[in-house]
């Protein structure tokens, strides 16, 4: 075995163990008083109401959905950034398309009123 993976086994085995070891000693150590009131569905300290199977609006969902896409957007920046001098004036114009597209997705979307919360 090559010695420059034995930290990384090493944080290995150490993440696998402390969770585990939390577990038993909360199962050996922690209260076991069950009751009524702990066995109900906890929403934020309010009594459950209506149907759990309620419908959202599809423009939470489009919100979400348009959220993760712009925010996986910073995900490609923030290494382009990092490497701004050594990519040179290909990568700026390549990153300038990037966001070109991005805004474009961007104008198309709040144009169709997809933004819009009513």
């Amino acid at each position: 075995m090559r010695f420059e993976y034995v930290a990384v086994l090493a944080s290995l085995v150490v993440a696998a163990i402390v969770p585990i070891a939390f577990l038993l000693v909360q199962w050996a150590l922690g209260p076991r008083r069950p009751s009524a009131v702990k066995g109900e569905a906890f929403e934020c300290g309010n009594a459950p109401s209506g149907s759990a199977w309620g419908r959202f609006s599809v423009k939470f969902y489009l919100t979400a959905i348009l959220f993760i896409v712009f925010d996986v957007e910073v995900v490609f920046l923030y290494p382009w950034a990092i490497e701004f001098r050594s990519l040179g004036m290909l990568g700026f114009v390549e990153m300038l398309l990037f966001v070109a597209i991005l805004a474009l997705g961007l104008a198309y979307v709040w144009r169709k009123g997809a933004l819009e919360w009513e």
